[in-house]
Protein backbone atom coordinates (compact mmCIF):
# COMPACT_ATOMS: atom_id res chain seq x y z
CA UNK A 1 0.00 0.00 0.00
CA UNK A 2 1.23 3.60 -1.07
CA UNK A 3 2.69 5.45 1.72
CA UNK A 4 -0.31 8.23 3.48
CA UNK A 5 0.88 11.55 3.08
CA UNK A 6 -1.63 14.86 4.26
CA UNK A 7 -0.80 17.97 3.68
CA UNK A 8 -1.74 20.81 5.50
CA UNK A 9 -2.17 24.17 4.31
CA UNK A 10 -4.31 26.88 3.62
CA UNK A 11 -2.45 28.31 0.83
CA UNK A 12 -3.40 26.67 -2.63
CA UNK A 13 -0.28 28.16 -4.54
CA UNK A 14 1.71 26.17 -2.18
CA UNK A 15 -0.53 23.31 -1.48
CA UNK A 16 -1.46 22.54 -5.39
CA UNK A 17 2.34 21.82 -6.64
CA UNK A 18 3.10 19.84 -3.19
CA UNK A 19 0.07 17.67 -3.87
CA UNK A 20 1.25 16.84 -7.65
CA UNK A 21 4.83 16.31 -6.78
CA UNK A 22 4.08 13.86 -3.86
CA UNK A 23 1.56 12.04 -5.85
CA UNK A 24 4.24 11.75 -8.79
CA UNK A 25 6.11 9.87 -6.08
CA UNK A 26 3.51 7.50 -5.60
CA UNK A 27 2.14 8.82 -2.69
CA UNK A 28 -1.37 8.43 -1.53
CA UNK A 29 -1.93 12.45 -0.67
CA UNK A 30 -4.80 13.63 1.30
CA UNK A 31 -4.56 17.93 1.30
CA UNK A 32 -6.58 19.72 4.08
CA UNK A 33 -6.76 23.68 4.83
CA UNK A 34 -7.43 24.44 8.55
CA UNK A 35 -6.21 22.55 11.49
CA UNK A 36 -9.17 21.03 13.06
CA UNK A 37 -9.60 19.12 9.63
CA UNK A 38 -6.69 18.16 9.64
CA UNK A 39 -7.11 16.58 13.12
CA UNK A 40 -10.43 14.78 11.63
CA UNK A 41 -8.60 13.53 9.26
CA UNK A 42 -5.66 11.69 11.37
CA UNK A 43 -8.89 10.60 13.95
CA UNK A 44 -10.49 8.98 10.76
CA UNK A 45 -7.46 7.76 8.66
CA UNK A 46 -3.73 7.86 10.13
CA UNK A 47 -1.15 9.56 7.83
CA UNK A 48 2.50 7.92 7.55
CA UNK A 49 3.81 11.45 7.16
CA UNK A 50 1.93 15.30 7.85
CA UNK A 51 3.50 18.17 6.06
CA UNK A 52 2.23 20.78 8.36
CA UNK A 53 1.98 24.48 7.86
CA UNK A 54 2.18 26.67 11.04
CA UNK A 55 0.18 29.49 9.88
CA UNK A 56 -3.17 28.07 9.61
CA UNK A 57 -6.38 29.63 10.11
CA UNK A 58 -8.15 28.51 12.93
CA UNK A 59 -5.22 27.72 14.72
CA UNK A 60 -1.42 27.27 15.48
CA UNK A 61 -0.19 24.08 13.27
CA UNK A 62 1.83 23.88 16.72
CA UNK A 63 -1.40 23.01 18.58
CA UNK A 64 -2.25 20.57 15.94
CA UNK A 65 1.22 18.79 16.45
CA UNK A 66 0.73 19.01 20.17
CA UNK A 67 -3.06 17.60 19.77
CA UNK A 68 -2.30 14.95 17.12
CA UNK A 69 0.72 13.29 19.58
CA UNK A 70 -1.85 13.24 22.60
CA UNK A 71 -4.36 12.10 20.80
CA UNK A 72 -1.28 9.07 19.96
CA UNK A 73 -0.50 10.05 16.39
CA UNK A 74 2.77 8.01 15.95
CA UNK A 75 3.74 9.24 12.59
CA UNK A 76 6.55 11.09 11.30
CA UNK A 77 5.22 15.37 11.30
CA UNK A 78 7.41 17.87 9.26
CA UNK A 79 6.51 21.30 10.08
CA UNK A 80 6.65 23.84 6.99
CA UNK A 81 6.93 27.29 7.96
CA UNK A 82 7.63 30.59 6.90
CA UNK A 83 9.05 31.38 10.60
CA UNK A 84 12.68 31.58 11.10
CA UNK A 85 14.88 31.21 14.14
CA UNK A 86 16.39 28.34 16.30
CA UNK A 87 13.76 28.99 18.78
CA UNK A 88 10.95 28.41 16.78
CA UNK A 89 12.58 25.18 15.60
CA UNK A 90 13.11 23.86 18.78
CA UNK A 91 9.55 24.63 20.04
CA UNK A 92 8.58 22.50 17.30
CA UNK A 93 10.06 19.90 17.58
CA UNK A 94 9.47 19.82 21.79
CA UNK A 95 6.00 20.18 20.54
CA UNK A 96 6.91 16.53 18.63
CA UNK A 97 7.29 17.94 15.54
CA UNK A 98 10.26 14.82 13.51
CA UNK A 99 11.52 17.86 10.83
CA UNK A 100 10.92 21.37 10.12
CA UNK A 101 11.60 23.25 7.13
CA UNK A 102 11.65 26.84 6.14
CA UNK A 103 10.12 28.51 3.56
CA UNK A 104 11.06 29.09 0.42
CA UNK A 105 11.87 25.69 0.49
CA UNK A 106 12.76 23.29 -3.16
CA UNK A 107 10.54 21.04 -3.92
CA UNK A 108 13.54 18.32 -4.32
CA UNK A 109 14.61 18.99 -1.02
CA UNK A 110 10.79 18.64 0.67
CA UNK A 111 10.82 14.79 -1.19
CA UNK A 112 14.08 14.16 -0.16
CA UNK A 113 12.68 14.98 3.87
CA UNK A 114 9.72 12.80 3.26
CA UNK A 115 11.63 10.24 1.96
CA UNK A 116 13.91 10.09 4.77
CA UNK A 117 10.96 10.30 7.88
CA UNK A 118 8.96 7.00 5.81
CA UNK A 119 12.36 5.34 5.93
CA UNK A 120 12.99 6.16 9.17
CA UNK A 121 9.01 5.06 10.01
CA UNK A 122 9.25 2.02 7.95
CA UNK A 123 12.29 0.62 8.92
CA UNK A 124 14.07 0.26 12.59
CA UNK A 125 17.47 -0.27 14.04
CA UNK A 126 18.25 -1.25 17.40
CA UNK A 127 16.70 -4.54 18.10
CA UNK A 128 13.52 -6.57 18.55
CA UNK A 129 10.96 -7.61 20.80
CA UNK A 130 12.84 -11.15 21.55
CA UNK A 131 16.41 -9.57 22.08
CA UNK A 132 15.00 -7.38 24.97
CA UNK A 133 15.35 -9.05 28.15
CA UNK A 134 11.91 -9.91 30.00
CA UNK A 135 10.80 -6.66 32.34
CA UNK A 136 11.58 -3.31 31.93
CA UNK A 137 12.13 -1.54 28.05
CA UNK A 138 10.59 -3.89 25.59
CA UNK A 139 11.03 -2.21 22.06
CA UNK A 140 9.14 -3.66 19.15
CA UNK A 141 10.73 -2.39 15.91
CA UNK A 142 8.71 -3.65 13.15
CA UNK A 143 5.52 -1.87 15.23
CA UNK A 144 7.62 1.03 16.34
CA UNK A 145 6.17 0.51 19.72
CA UNK A 146 7.89 0.79 22.98
CA UNK A 147 6.40 -0.68 26.08
CA UNK A 148 7.00 -0.59 30.07
CA UNK A 149 6.12 -3.94 31.52
CA UNK A 150 2.37 -4.20 29.56
CA UNK A 151 2.18 -0.59 29.62
CA UNK A 152 2.79 0.99 26.04
CA UNK A 153 5.15 4.41 26.49
CA UNK A 154 4.33 6.82 23.40
CA UNK A 155 7.34 8.16 21.75
CA UNK A 156 7.49 10.73 18.54
CA UNK A 157 9.46 9.36 15.27
CA UNK A 158 12.54 11.13 16.88
CA UNK A 159 12.41 9.63 20.41
CA UNK A 160 11.83 6.10 19.47
CA UNK A 161 15.01 5.85 16.63
CA UNK A 162 17.13 7.49 19.61
CA UNK A 163 15.92 5.27 21.66
CA UNK A 164 16.36 2.70 19.40
CA UNK A 165 20.07 3.19 18.46
CA UNK A 166 20.63 3.54 22.62
CA UNK A 167 19.07 0.47 23.73
CA UNK A 168 20.99 -1.47 20.59
CA UNK A 169 23.96 0.03 22.05
CA UNK A 170 23.18 -0.66 25.27
CA UNK A 171 26.02 0.52 28.37
CA UNK A 172 28.07 1.57 25.35
CA UNK A 173 28.46 5.22 24.83
CA UNK A 174 26.62 6.89 21.73
CA UNK A 175 28.16 10.13 20.03
CA UNK A 176 26.14 13.12 19.16
CA UNK A 177 27.71 12.60 16.05
CA UNK A 178 25.78 9.46 15.53
CA UNK A 179 22.42 10.48 17.03
CA UNK A 180 22.43 13.69 14.62
CA UNK A 181 23.54 11.48 11.51
CA UNK A 182 21.64 8.50 12.22
CA UNK A 183 18.00 10.25 13.27
CA UNK A 184 18.41 13.45 11.17
CA UNK A 185 19.41 13.07 8.07
CA UNK A 186 21.87 14.60 5.73
CA UNK A 187 19.29 17.78 4.93
CA UNK A 188 19.46 18.48 8.63
CA UNK A 189 21.24 21.83 9.36
CA UNK A 190 20.18 22.59 12.46
CA UNK A 191 21.75 23.24 15.94
CA UNK A 192 22.35 19.70 17.67
CA UNK A 193 20.21 21.18 20.38
CA UNK A 194 17.48 19.66 18.70
CA UNK A 195 19.09 16.24 20.11
CA UNK A 196 18.72 17.47 23.82
CA UNK A 197 15.51 18.52 23.62
CA UNK A 198 14.59 15.36 22.15
CA UNK A 199 16.72 13.52 24.56
CA UNK A 200 14.75 15.83 27.52
CA UNK A 201 11.43 14.35 26.26
CA UNK A 202 12.46 10.87 26.51
CA UNK A 203 13.98 10.91 29.43
CA UNK A 204 10.78 12.38 30.90
CA UNK A 205 8.44 9.69 29.21
CA UNK A 206 10.53 7.11 30.99
CA UNK A 207 10.80 8.42 34.12
CA UNK A 208 6.89 8.77 34.47
CA UNK A 209 5.87 5.16 33.83
CA UNK A 210 9.13 3.80 36.48
CA UNK A 211 11.67 2.49 33.69
CA UNK A 212 14.75 1.43 35.55
CA UNK A 213 16.88 1.83 32.40
CA UNK A 214 18.39 5.82 32.19
CA UNK A 215 19.37 7.49 29.22
CA UNK A 216 22.62 9.38 30.64
CA UNK A 217 24.46 11.92 29.30
CA UNK A 218 28.43 11.44 28.81
CA UNK A 219 29.98 15.10 28.99
CA UNK A 220 31.49 16.10 25.34
CA UNK A 221 30.65 12.60 24.17
CA UNK A 222 27.04 11.80 23.79
CA UNK A 223 24.70 9.51 25.58
CA UNK A 224 23.94 5.90 27.12
CA UNK A 225 21.02 3.98 28.02
CA UNK A 226 22.35 2.34 30.95
CA UNK A 227 20.39 -0.38 34.39
CA UNK A 228 19.36 -3.92 33.75
CA UNK A 229 15.12 -4.41 33.70
CA UNK A 230 15.93 -5.81 36.95
CA UNK A 231 18.58 -3.63 38.69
Amino acid sequence: MAPRVLVVEDEEDIAFPLVRTLEREGYTVVWVDSGQKALDDLEKAPADVVILDLGLPDMDGLEVCKRAREAGFGGAIMIVTARAGELDRVVGLDYGADDYLSKPFGLAELQARVRALLRRTSSGGGFGQDDVPEGGLRIDVAARRVYAGDDEVPLTGKEFDVLSILASNRDKVVSRGRLMADVWDENWYGSTKTLDVTIGRLRQKLESVGVSEKVVAVRGVGFRLEGAPDA
